[in-house]
């Protein structure tokens, strides 16, 4: 009997406790806006982290201000696999070309998990694209030949 009440009680806390992180990892529905914008500002920071690489980034507005923006992409590890990230993808100082959702709430924030890519702009060598890049929001891309989060570019 005491076996089955410690097996329920142990079984209990994992059930909390696995809820717990299913509940940390977020969707973004209605986060960010369905439109794209495309900007280019100057790298300061790259964070390659779990569960979002982190990118920050100045952007010199019409009125001379720099604004500091953030961007997140996938995890370190998909960028590495996928894309052939390393640390030296990209450096502190050069200009990034970007394409991505900005947050609704008219933070500097994007995300660029959906119809995205960055382009260093003064090689214009593109290194991340989504697969579903220039593609209007909810029309998923073609599969034929590629698991899904595959780089249409390395096909």
């Amino acid at each position: 009997m005491k076996k089955n009440l410690f097996g329920a009680i142990g079984l209990a806390v994992m059930c909390l406790v696995s809820s717990g992180l299913v509940w940390a990892h977020h969707g973004d529905a209605n986060r960010y806006n369905e439109d794209v914008i495309v900007i280019t500002g100057t790298l300061v920071e790259v964070q390659m982290v779990n569960p979002h690489t982190l990118i920050t980034f100045d952007v010199t507005g019409a009125n001379g201000q720099t604004v500091r923006w953030q961007a997140e992409l996938g995890g370190a590890q998909q960028l590495m696999k996928q894309f052939g990230w390393s640390k030296t993808t990209m450096k502190v100082g050069q200009k990034l070309t970007i394409t991505g959702r900005q947050a609704k709430n008219g933070d500097p924030y994007m995300n660029l998990t959906e119809r995205s890519n960055i382009v260093l702009t003064e090689s214009g060598k593109e290194i991340f694209r989504t697969p579903n890049y220039g593609l209007p929001p909810g029309v998923e891309p073609p599969t034929q030949g590629r698991g899904r989060g595959a780089d249409p570019a390395r096909q």
